[in-house]
């Protein structure tokens, strides 16, 4: 995929032509493939494994583990340890393989005027809530990585704020200096690039099944069938790993009434 899209930027480096270039790498799918070299950067004895908390291992609510296959539960701690070590080494190799797209961009006279997005379709569970690969509402499936630079934005700046993939098209718009439809759901996000504290969303969405799940800065909130299934509440500042389900905490009742307010919106507008 580098080496085919270098060769698209070679080409419209020197047509000069403007360019909508998509380069979506299959790693780190499985099978993690990698040389051996990244594997040598992750020695399995550096490798620890995930710490449960009692709601992992009771998989309680029911409806938040869904995901889990009954043959991830069969793996040694061995194996577990090798799954991750593999998964790290595909990570390398691949983001080793964005850098010579971003270098050609640099030795072509292109990074000046050029917009880079990188992302990922969704997260990645290796072990940790006892679950591996995706499909689930914790943070580690449903977040992704979301780095954009552009001409004219300061670099080296995180946001705190939460922004949404359906946030890319009229972002990518706006900085290319082309109009997007009224119809989108997304923002556009070129005033969090220029000032990192500004803030666009208030909240962001994310949805598996008949569970939905709302993120704020500060708070992660999903039921499940409306809550007939389960709700949790997790503080992602003081319990990033979501160890501890606050939902039925009275001291979190305003909270979670707050949660489900935006939740309610959000499955009306899409509803319709």
């Amino acid at each position: 995929v580098a080496t085919e899209s270098i060769k698209f930027l070679e080409r419209f480096a020197n047509s000069k032509e403007r360019f909508f270039l998509a380069a979506g790498f299959y790693r780190l799918h499985t099978p993690f493939v990698a040389p051996k070299k990244w594997f040598d950067l992750y020695p399995l004895n550096k490798i620890g494994l995930p710490v449960l908390s009692d709601a992992d291992r009771a998989r309680k609510p029911k409806a938040a583990y869904t995901s889990a296959q009954k043959v991830q539960d069969t793996m040694s701690d061995d194996q577990r340890k090798e799954a991750i070590q593999a998964y790290q080494a595909a990570t390398s190799f691949m983001d080793a393989q964005v850098g010579r797209i971003v270098d050609a961009l640099d030795r072509l006279g292109m990074a000046k005027d050029t917009v880079i997005v990188f992302t990922s379709d969704h997260g990645y569970h290796l072990g940790d809530h006892g679950l591996w690969q995706k499909r689930s509402l914790f943070e580690r499936s449903a977040r992704v990585p979301f780095i954009v630079a552009a001409p004219g934005m300061p670099s080296g700046k995180a946001a705190s704020a939460p922004v949404g993939m359906i946030d890319i098209y009229p972002t990518v718009a706006s900085l290319a200096g082309l109009p997007a439809p009224e119809y989108l759901d997304g923002k556009d996000l070129s005033a969090s690039l220029k000032d990192s504290t500004t803030v666009i969303n208030r909240a962001v969405f994310s949805q598996v099944y008949d569970g939905y799940s709302v993120r704020t800065e500060r708070w992660r909130y999903t039921e499940w069938s409306g809550g007939k299934n389960g709700a949790v509440l997790h503080d992602m500042v003081a319990d990033p790993a979501e160890k501890t389900n606050l939902a039925g905490d009275v001291t979190h009742a305003e909270t979670v009434a707050e949660m489900k307010q935006l939740l309610a919106g959000y499955i009306g507008s899409s509803e319709h």
